[in-house]
């Protein structure tokens, strides 16, 4: 009897979804609970497996396809003796972008019969068992790269893009310089042409090579983007499109905390397991500024403004599968130790694909730090519906003119995005400068607290 293949359920407020790849060909056998295709969603992707046993006779919806819950994917016909389930067909989390879908539990890696390396073989079984970001399985599957022999470099324990990248960068290493193929011509291309064109004064001989020889050194690949990818994409410019969206820029003298950072580095890792960053001062210092000027904790809903009188703060964090935005719930009732540990296990499980949809849900005002990357100023882009987010920046020794004197410091550029149908310039100037003034005197935060 034919089993339908169909779309579940792929969370709160996610009702569609794009075919991302087959896992299985037209003909070939399927096991209950095998991953049979890849779904890409705006926040997780996710697999879907076998309810029966039996053979994929048909394939209705084709990658690339844009599908909707309850949609058909395609077809299992049962054999004679094929195991049969009732259990959900198996929803694998791969990855997470923010504000859209759900997540599970990792994905396990896929049977999907990738290329391997020309003289390796991988065992039997191997794609299941390494552990790989979605990034990293499309890398390794282009590339035709063997998970098994890639090692995972990062505290999550899965292989990721970069570490697949690295391994070709060490293969290509390895590689003997200027090795040609077996019964290759070891003559140069130039010196070939060369004769072409001096032979009997045939140059138009020539120009096919070297036109040949011209696009082959000029090589282009194209990309599907991702639906999280393109979620991502048409957010950042509806945010730009609909909101009137300014930014306004003050320099930080760093110099306070960082001789706090200094000075309980050791113990605060020690007695908490998590080391004492940057980024958990302008969590404190915003909460601060925001109750001041609460119309940056805010949002626009037709004709009103809505005051969120809770503090939902979002920390952007770049994955390797595109940019995700985890929010810390109640951030105002946390302790450095506390805003520290779970940023940490936001990156974490970010790069893992372990980000759920409550992680990602809500939040009334972002901080982004660019200054990780190595960024010395840029202007935000608002996460909608909020009305404010806050850039930090490297942290770079400059001179400075301190009571007459010059003396190097530690300065960072910060910078704040604000809808200006919300905020005025006012506000978002004198936010800026009382986030300024909390960081360069980090004992006022006792007071505020």
């Amino acid at each position: 009897m034919p089993s339908k293949i169909v779309v579940p359920e792929l969370g709160e407020s996610v009702l569609e979804a794009t075919v991302g790849r087959w896992l299985k060909k037209v003909g070939e056998p399927v096991s209950v609970g095998e991953p049979l295709v890849e779904l890409e969603t705006e926040k997780v992707d996710l697999e879907v497996g076998a309810e029966k046993g039996g053979t994929l006779s048909r394939i209705e919806k084709q990658q690339g396809e844009d599908v909707k819950i309850g949609d058909v994917l395609g077809i299992i016909e049962e054999t004679a003796g094929a195991a049969t389930s009732t259990r959900p067909a198996a929803q694998e989390s791969l990855g997470a972008a923010p504000g859209l879908g759900e997540s599970r539990a990792p994905a396990r890696e896929s049977k999907a019969e990738s290329k391997p390396e020309p003289g390796r073989v991988p065992s039997p079984g191997a794609a299941a068992e390494v552990g790989a970001t979605p990034s990293a399985r499309q890398l390794a599957r282009e590339r035709g790269v063997s998970l098994e022999q890639v090692a995972a470099r990062g505290k999550s324990g899965r292989v990721t893009a970069e570490d697949v990248e690295g391994y070709l960068e060490e293969e290509k290493g390895r590689a003997a310089p200027g090795a040609t193929p077996s019964g290759a011509e070891s003559t140069p291309v130039g010196t070939r042409l060369g004769s072409m064109a001096l032979g009997g004064g045939r140059i138009g001989v020539a120009e096919p090579a070297r036109i040949a020889a011209a696009a082959e050194a000029r090589p282009e690949e194209r990309v599907r983007m991702s639906r999280r990818r393109q979620t991502i994409a048409r957010r950042l410019v509806e945010a730009q499109h609909s909101a009137a969206m300014l930014t306004t820029f003050n320099e930080v003298d760093m110099s306070a905390v960082m001789e706090i950072r200094k000075r309980w580095k050791e113990s605060f890792k020690k007695r908490h397991g998590v080391g004492l960053g940057i980024v958990s001062f302008f969590v404190k210092t915003s909460i601060a500024a925001l109750r001041e000027f609460p119309e940056l904790n805010a949002e626009l809903q037709d004709d009103e403004i809505v005051l969120k009188r809770y503090y939902d703060l979002g920390i952007a964090v770049g994955a390797s599968g595109g940019l995700v935005v985890p929010v810390l719930r109640d951030a105002d009732r946390l302790s450095f130790a506390e805003i520290e540990g779970a940023i940490k296990g936001f990156a974490e499980k970010a790069e893992s694909g372990a980000l759920t949809l409550e992680d990602l849900r809500g939040g009334t005002f972002t901080i982004t730090n660019g200054g990780v990357f190595g960024s010395l100023m840029s202007t935000p882009i608002l996460n909608p519906p909020q009305v404010g987010i806050l850039g930090l920046h490297k942290i770079q020794e400059r001179p400075m003119s301190l009571q007459g004197q010059i003396a190097s410091r530690p300065m960072m550029y910060v910078a704040l995005s604000y809808d200006h149908r919300v905020v005025d310039g006012r506000e978002a100037v004198q936010f800026l400068v009382r986030v300024k003034e909390l960081v360069e005197d980090p004992a006022s935060l006792m007071l505020e607290a």
